[in-house]
This record gives structure tokens, sequence and C-alpha cells, in this order.
């Protein structure tokens, strides 16, 4: 670690109070669900890796405590304790009960930080049912609690201690009147903290869970993000061993990438700011792209590997790309209040400059690698034309064309995507079940013939040609890839309506494979849904009762006065338009779950070892998961 810098209360600046966070979480956390709820964690420790990017910190420590709250605590400077010279309280209190209170605005404290700028800590002091903050400063240790961001009393001194250390300690406890949950997941937290490690080289963290049986993790790697792009490659096989890696300063930007190529047929870039996932991309992912897309081209043509005036386009020379990004800006500018797209303009050419000269540079010094990678886009744009082709002869000949294929199109009246809707089902049977069920007016149904492609296994050509997902993409409407445009949707959900059975839920995930590989933006934007097909009828008398699962089901039986009549559906099938409308398709009554990206990292690594060609990780995977298995997602 670095000298320790200055911080005290003058550091502290203010720009509101706090108001109208238990009125609105949502607007501050995202949602009160789980999301929301592992929110206020990541808010708490991104103050203090924003110490560790200062120089100031390299240990931060994660409890889950056995009565359901959190502590961070981290060796960093420790909260300023003095009183504030506007506020006459201690700086401690004002960073904790003021919004956009901290030492983030003071450029002198920060260089760069993540977090909510000053939003984090009193968010989560507002949406807590108690919070504890300790302080170790100058050998003495300051405490001070609060309640629902209200402090108890003042800041007071517990204790002293010998030493040089200092840092800061925060221990909450969400209020479960404000979320739906309050069980804190050890995994989702992990996968956090381990990105976290990898973009800060040396950082440990240090993670716990002593809620029942002690689980304990540390993450600490000191090759950063160079481990960080080969720990995503690990259930692929890379195409060259050395990561290409470069790390720059360039107008204020710091720089840091690191890139593998595997033998997939899909491209995996997790970009970051200021160690926040910008899953959405933005800016700095826009100008490594376009380098990325040069530099190939350059090298490609110059080396004969592609013939004069043959272009290499993003698809082909992101085919088989596992990249990580990582920025470091001193005053983002987010697209969002949870930040997952970075805006600043002027990034996208700094970017391109130091990507072009780092990448340059490291194709002649490398000049295996830059074959490999060159080679690996020219197969890619010998497929992509294939595709081309291919898809242009299903899309001449399929059921949009009028040619009557058994999986054509029942479309809706309606032509305003916002209130029309897509249900893609299984069997030509359900399918026409779901054609008499639905309201034509906004309702489209295109049934599947059979179970599609796997795209985790199959080469774009292969994948584009499939007549089901030519047909598929078409009814969409957005394209995919490079040649993605969300303003073609003709649909506002697109809603998977598979049997609750074992086929059912490989179908369902064929399906979420090919979305999430092909057209991601359509589940971050939340157009992709999921049916609740009922798995029980109860009948008693004239009346039906459905049930969705087995827990249900027990429930019901124990509800009902005497024997009612249980059938199990086998199918979608097996209704009738009326069961399946009333259960399935009714807006009023159905069940939908929405699809969504909670983690890019792991959703990529999942789908890989699920549906990859490496059998090893998946068994352990399934041996690992089996006992949380559901049929009916």
């Amino acid at each position: 670690m670095s000298d320790k810098k200055e911080y005290n209360a003058e550091n502290i600046k203010v720009l509101e109070g706090l108001e109208g966070v238990r009125k609105r979480p949502a607007m501050y956390i995202g949602s009160t669900g789980k999301e929301g709820l592992h929110h206020l964690v990541y808010e708490i420790v991104d103050n203090s890796v924003d110490e560790a990017m200062a120089g100031v910190c390299d240990t931060i420590t994660v409890t889950l405590n056995a009565d359901g709250s959190v502590s961070v605590e981290d060796n960093g400077r420790g909260m300023p304790v003095d009183k504030h010279p506007v506020y006459k309280v201690s700086a401690m209190e004002v960073i904790v009960t003021k919004l956009h209170a901290g030492g983030k605005f003071d450029k002198g404290s920060y260089a760069v930080s993540g977090g909510l700028h000053g939003v984090g800590i009193s968010v989560v002091a507002a949406l807590s049912k108690k919070m504890r903050v300790e302080v170790k400063r100058e050998g003495k240790i300051y405490m001070q609690e609060y309640k629902i961001g209200t402090p108890q009393k003042e800041v007071e001194v517990i204790g002293k201690y010998d030493g040089k250390e200092t840092g800061t300690k925060v221990t909450f406890m969400p209020d479960d009147t404000i979320f739906s949950t309050t069980t804190f997941d050890f995994n989702y937290l992990s996968t956090r903290f381990r990105e976290i490690a990898f973009l800060n080289a040396g950082l440990k963290i240090i993670f716990i869970d002593a809620r029942e049986k002690e689980k304990k993790e540390e993450f600490h790697f000191a090759g950063g993000i160079l481990e960080f792009v080969k720990w995503l490659n690990r259930t692929k096989q890379s195409l060259h061993s050395k990561p290409v890696y470069f790390k720059k300063e360039a107008e204020g930007l710091g720089i840091e990438v690191a890139i593998q190529y595997n033998d997939s047929y899909n491209d995996n870039i997790q970009s970051f700011v200021n160690t926040i996932n910008t899953i959405e991309g933005g800016t700095h992912v826009a100008g490594f792209k376009t380098a990325l897309t040069r530099v190939i081209n350059d090298y490609a043509e110059k080396k004969g590997i592609i013939k004069k005036g043959e272009k290499l386009e993003g698809d082909d020379v992101r085919e088989g790309l596992t990249a990580v990004i990582s920025t470091k800006v001193k005053e983002p500018q987010f697209e969002g209040q949870t930040k997952t797209k970075l805006g600043n303009s002027e990034i996208k050419g700094i970017m391109d400059s130091a990507t072009t000269a780092a990448l340059g540079e490291f194709f002649e010094e490398n000049p295996t690698v830059a074959n490999t990678i060159a080679k690996k886009a020219s197969e890619a744009l010998r497929a992509r034309e294939a595709a081309k082709k291919a898809k242009e002869l299903v899309r001449r000949k399929n059921a949009l064309g009028g040619g009557g294929l058994p999986g054509k199109l029942a479309d809706c009246s309606s032509k305003k995507a916002e209130e029309t809707e897509l249900y893609i089902v299984e069997g030509q049977s359900a399918g026409g079940t779901a054609k008499g069920a639905r309201d034509r007016e906004c309702q489209a149904i295109l049934p599947l013939r059979g179970k599609i492609l796997n795209v985790e296994k199959s080469n774009p050509a292969k994948a584009l040609a499939s007549e089901e997902i030519a047909n598929l993409m078409t009814a969409i409407g957005t394209g995919v890839g490079d040649g993605f445009k969300m303003e073609e949707l003709r649909y506002g959900k697109i809603i998977i309506m598979t049997d609750a059975d074992v086929d059912g839920a490989h179908i369902k995930t064929l399906l979420l494979t090919l979305f999430y590989r092909y057209t991601p933006h359509l589940i971050e934007a939340g157009h992709v849904f999921v049916a609740v097909p009922p798995l029980f009828k109860l009948r008693k008398g004239q009346k039906d009762v459905y049930v969705y699962n087995e827990e249900e089901l027990k429930k019901a039986l124990k509800d009902t006065s005497g024997k009612p009549e249980v059938s199990r559906f086998k199918g979608l099938g097996e209704m009738n338009d009326e069961q399946l409308w009333d259960t399935t398709m009714n807006p009023k009554t159905r069940i939908l779950k929405q699809v969504s990206i909670e983690d890019a990292v792991e959703a990529d690594e999942t789908l890989s070892v699920l549906m990859g060609d490496a059998v090893e990780p998946r068994r352990k995977f399934i041996e690992e998961n089996a006992k949380m298995a559901e049929v009916d997602l």
C-alpha cells in the first residue's frame, strides 16, 4: 500500500439531505427483492474497494452474521470522525445520514470510485432496522449506531488500541418491512467478490458465512484480470495459452484489458468501470470493439489470411473471444442509477486509440498468437457467408413468406409492439390449442417442430441456417449480433411456453441459450418471459382448481374437504382451449416469469457448462445442484 493520504472532515462535501429513500427504495437500489437486498452489501463493499483503489487498503472481510445482519470491515484509512466544518457533528454521522455526502466529491480524497457516488451508505442506513459503524483511527475506536438512518446518540469512543492499523467496520440489518426477502445468498455474493478481487490485483477479500455451518472463502489474485480471463475460459479450450494483455493510462483514463480466444462460437466481453460491472457495455466497450475489428482486419490482410478487398466484421473477430475490460474513470457518466452502461462520449475515442496501439504492438511481438486469432476470424467470415446464403434460402421459403411450413406463425392483428405477445410453443398439438385459446388481437403463436439446435455447440452458419431458428428470429424481427435493432422488435413480450416436464425444461433451456447468445439485449431489456403452466387439476363436483407445483397440491388437498379428483397434465396439448387460456395465457390469471441476467459472468459460465462439449464440468455441476432441480421452472 502507498502512504496514506490525508482524509478528514473538510474532505466531506454534502449535496442534499436524506429524503425519500424509504418511500422509493427501487430508485436507489433497483428493487426491493433479492437483487436490491444484495445491492446493499455491494454499496458498503464498494466503499472499501474505493479505499483499495486509492492504495490505502488491501484486505476486506465480509461476514454474514447468525442474526441475519452483514458486517463489512476494511483496513483503509477509517471514516473521518472529527467535526464537520458546516454541520458541526462528526463527519461519520454526516457520511451515514446525508445523501450525496462523502469523500468522492473531494478530488483529493479519491481519484476514482465506484458505488453510488455518496448515496451508498446513507441508503443502506435508511433501509436498515439498525446499523453500527466502528472506526479505528489514531489509536481510538469510534462507534455510532443508527435506526432507519437516524443516529441513536453522538459518536463515542468505545476503546483504544495499540498499533498503526486503521479501518472501518459497518454492520447492518436490512429492514424486513421494505424487502420481500432478507436472506442473503452466499453464492450470489461470492461471484461479485471474486470479480472485485480479480479487478483489483493484490486485494484480499475474506468472505465468511456464520449463519449455520460456517463457510469461508478467500479471493486474492496477484495476476488480476490476466487470471480473470483464464478463469472465465476454464471450461473451454483456449486457442493460445498466453492471453493478450495491456495496461495504459491515456488522457486521465486508466485502461486494463485481457483477451484470450477459445474454440467456441460465442463471445464473452466482461466490462467494468471503477470495478462496477457495466453489463450493457457503453462507450468503453464500443471503442474496444472498433479497435479490435480494425487491427485484426489490418493484420489479416497484411499477412494474406484474408483476400484483398475482404472485410472481417465485428462478429467475425469476436467469435470465440473472451475479454475483460477494466477502466478507471474520474468522472463516469452512467445511463441509469444502477450503472449498467457507461455514457461518457469522449471515452470511445480514447479507448479506440489506446487499444489500437496496444493490440498492434502485441501482434507484432507475438505473431503466433496473432496468426491464431486472425485465422479464427477468417474462418468465422467464411462461416458467416455460408450462413447468409443458407439463411436467405430458408427465408425465401419459410412460413412468413407463405410457404406453409408446419411451424408457421399465427400472427396477431395489432402491430403495436408494446401491447403484443409472441408465444413460442412446443409442438403442433399445443400450438393448435394455443391458437384456439389466444386473444387474436395481441397474442401471436409460433409452434416449434421438436427441439431447436443447441447453439452452444453449433457455429453461427449452422445455427442461423436452421429452419426453426430462422423462423423464430424472423418472427421476432430484431436480427442478431451486430445487426440487432431493438426498434424492429415486433412483440413486447416473447413468451416461452413448454410442457412442465423434463423435455419441456430442455426445450426451454435451448431457447434461453439461443436468446442469451444471439439476442442478449432482449433479455436485458426485459422482453423474454417463461410461461408457467399448471401441473395438476383438482375437480370437486363441477369446480376445477389448478395448481402449479407439488407444494401447492399438498396445500390444496389439505384445504379441500372430501376427496377431489386429481389429474396431472402431461402436456399443454392435453388442455382444451378454455383451460389453456384460464391457466396460462389470460393476463389476469396467468403466471409469467421474467428472464433476467443477474450476473453475466455466472450466466456465461453456466451455459458453457450445461450446454457445451466438456462433460466433466457438467457432471460436477449436476452432482452439486441436483437437489435444487425443479422441473416446473
